[in-house]
């Protein structure tokens, strides 16, 4: 799609017009505004008789307390006469732990393996080679993630199910689930792969069933309401539920609160076989103590692209002027508008005059968006504004942040913490979260999401109760009685609102002892206190912590640039890449990938004395997810022999003449066939692998040209 340039673009420099048509490559309609299904594509060699589509999204949530578990469904159809192959990339809440994923294809359950990123590639793309239907789940940022399918035949049906867990948050007494339903288009001058349009053989996603299930279990009188669609709760004292039918596009908000705005501060515990995990949420007390606020500098940044026509704008525009209307007379304000060439209200911020504040207002009207976000120029122009003396600097970045470089923006931030304090307002229903909480997280300041339904000008006092009451800062935390390390997150940032102070860590021996958060408030300095020995109750009921953990610590060393720990002798990369493996995390370099082994065809080629050398054996504990019964993985690990240890049921009609065993890769090619004789039945059975790569492999038993059975191994060196 070539779009026209505006009267603005058109007061660019050539140089400037022509890398505005390259971007439009990759602008991905944003003049237009449109969700509709930005990133479905399918491929098929024979493009006459494609028809797949994501056929529905199912959700089923479950909150207890302050911890939310969601099992996410998405069911693909092949309605057509050919073969596909597909990618959809789908959000997913900034703070999920995606922990396990499994495919359903004719009512066989596969479950997906946690590998390293380039391992679960080179699986996925032997499979497909091989003509085998496999699912790769990948993280292309740590609120998008893409699912590529292989060999969906004509008439399938494939379900996907991941589950997912995060921690719920309250700020100022309210907790918010969201479920986002739909990767807005990103603006990227780096043709990332996973930014495409739609391809043949789809239907729009906007067009598809949404249907979502949520129960909130309170463990105390607990109050509910979605603020984004109409889904009334159905409430009985300690538990909410609600259900929604609906089709992707708006984020899925639901706000509630615990007996009358209390926030649940206190302690979960969980022990494990090998490490034992706590998490700490801690309300310091507040107490009303004089404060004289300094002279403010506020630099308001406002994106006027192309995403952001219509509602986003309009709601823009009105949060900026409550925000102008709500300074002080002694402070000093400017607004920086930006698409491609970032505008200044003034070369340098002048005084909040009403004079002042009413020119503002009037150019802020008379803004129309249009063209690519570029944003991390526009960062730029404020922090090169001159500084204003004796006043604390405050950027406010207005935007639905549809860009791919949030991590250059993080390290911008990042790299001049001592010029400002960073405050991000996502505007529109399905903002780009990671870009908005991270902008605040490394720029201490505080996100605010202001979509459908909520009153920019109470957005607007919140924010200024934010900068006027003084922040809880030097915050330290100490561990008397308990051994407690993997403390995260390592150092705790000033806090301006009112919620509480979260800790992660593990500890050893039994949960004795105290945790206390200290921290200074204006002129005085606050703690709390929270004793370990008063929350093991349940304690054997919370494994979601150590997804939770795991999660946190990836959150600041992937998503933020933050190392835990400076002193490690690893990259963060393989830090990252061995806790995804370890808690079996989708990670920037760990994903899940599944294979479906029943269509491995039964063919000859290897030979029994053949030598490729050999590796260690890991095979799968027989599951549910196993097709059939018969084959019985039962060693996983011979060095001095490398051969796989099997065991198969005992059945009389087996037809020894024609039965044997074969060791096949995913490529197809036969790597050992062990002829059967009924003597077999009784004893186990042991064949040379002779596969010499490490990778994934099938165990099969065959019959004349029919399989039995099938079980997948992994070969490691």
């Amino acid at each position: 799609m070539i779009l026209s340039p505006t009267p603005f673009i058109m007061r660019y420099s050539v140089t400037l017009f022509f890398l505005f048509t390259l971007c439009l490559t990759s602008l991905n309609a944003q003049d237009e505004n449109t969700t509709d299904s930005p990133y479905f594509n399918v491929f098929c060699n024979d493009t006459s008789g494609v028809s797949f589509f994501l056929h529905s999204t199912a959700v089923e949530a479950t909150v207890s307390g302050v911890i939310a578990n969601v099992i996410v469904e998405q069911t693909y159809f092949n309605a057509g006469d050919s073969t596909v192959d597909a990618t959809y990339v789908f959000p997913m809440s900034t703070n999920a732990a995606i922990y396990a994923m499994q495919m359903e294809l004719d009512n066989r359950l596969i479950k997906a393996e946690i590998r390293r990123k380039d391992e679960a590639q080179e699986i996925f793309n032997n499979a497909d080679s091989a003509g085998l239907t496999a699912t790769l789940l990948e993280q292309e940022r740590p609120n998008v993630f893409q699912m590529s399918l292989a060999n969906i035949g004509a008439g399938d049906t494939l379900k996907i199910r991941m589950v997912y867990t995060e921690l719920l948050v309250p700020d100022r007494g309210v907790y918010q689930f969201v479920f986002p339903s739909i990767v807005g288009p990103r603006f990227t001058v780096n043709n990332e792969p996973w930014v495409g349009q739609v391809s043949q053989g789809s239907i729009p996603l906007s067009e598809t069933p949404l249907n979502i299930d949520l129960k909130i279990n309170g463990g105390m009188s607990v109050s509910a309401e979605c603020i984004s669609h109409e889904a009334p709760f159905v409430q009985d004292g300690n538990t909410a539920e609600a259900s929604l039918a609906t089709n992707p596009g708006n984020d899925f908000i639901v706000n509630y609160t615990l007996d009358d705005n209390e926030i649940k501060t206190g302690m979960l515990l969980f022990e494990g076989a090998e490490e034992n995990f706590f998490l700490s949420m801690i309300q310091p007390a507040n107490p009303d103590l004089p404060f004289e606020s300094p002279k403010r500098e506020y630099v308001f940044i406002m994106d006027i692209s192309g995403s952001m026509s219509g509602q986003p704008l309009e709601v823009s525009k009105a949060l900026i002027t409550d925000l102008l209307y709500n300074l002080d007379t002694d402070d000093k304000f400017n607004i920086i508008f930006f698409s491609y060439n970032p505008q200044l209200l003034a070369p340098n911020s002048i005084p909040a005059t009403s004079d002042n504040i009413d020119l503002a207002v009037q150019m802020i009207e008379q803004a129309s968006a249009g063209g690519g976000t570029l944003v991390l120029p526009a960062l730029q122009t404020a922090l090169n504004m001159e500084v204003e003396e004796e006043y604390s600097r405050i950027f406010a970045i207005l935007t639905d942040g549809y860009v791919a470089v949030e991590k250059e923006a993080f390290d911008l931030i990042r790299e001049n913490l001592n010029e400002a304090n960073f405050f991000a307002f996502g505007i529109g229903d399905s903002v780009n979260r990671y870009i908005i909480e991270g902008i605040a997280y490394v720029g201490e300041g505080e996100p605010f999401v202001v979509s459908q339904g909520i009153d920019p000008g109470e957005v607007a006092e919140t924010f200024k109760s934010y900068i006027e009451r003084p922040t809880l800062n030097n915050i330290e935390v100490a561990f008397d009685g308990i051994d407690a390390y993997d403390i995260e997150p390592y150092a705790i940032p000033d806090v301006f609102a009112e919620r509480p102070i979260v800790v992660y860590g593990k500890y050893i021996g039994e949960p004795e002892g105290t945790i206390t958060i200290q921290g200074d408030l204006a002129d005085g300095t606050v703690s709390s206190s929270l004793s370990f020995a008063d929350y093991t109750e349940g304690i054997n009921e919370n494994i979601a912590l150590k997804y939770l953990w795991a999660r946190k610590r990836i959150k600041l060393m992937s998503d933020y640039g933050i190392a835990s720990n400076e002193t490690d002798t690893i990259s963060i990369e393989e830090e990252i890449t061995q806790l995804g493996l370890k808690y079996s995390l989708v990670t920037a370099y760990t994903s899940f990938v599944a294979v479906d082994s029943n269509s491995v065809t039964a063919s000859s080629g290897g030979t029994d004395d053949e030598d490729t050398g050999g590796g260690i054996v890991e095979t799968e504990e027989p599951s549910e997810y196993s097709n059939g019964g018969i084959i019985r993985l039962i060693d996983n690990i011979i060095h001095s022999y490398e051969s796989l240890v099997v065991q198969l049921e005992e059945r009389t009609n087996y037809d020894f003449e024609r039965l044997y065993l074969q060791i096949t890769g995913l490529d197809g090619k036969v790597y050992a066939r062990h002829e059967l004789r009924p003597g077999d039945l009784k004893d186990l059975i042991r064949i040379q692998t002779n596969t010499g790569a490490s990778g994934m492999y099938f165990i099969t038993l065959v019959s004349g040209n029919e399989i039995l059975d099938t079980k997948k191994f992994f070969v490691k060196n």
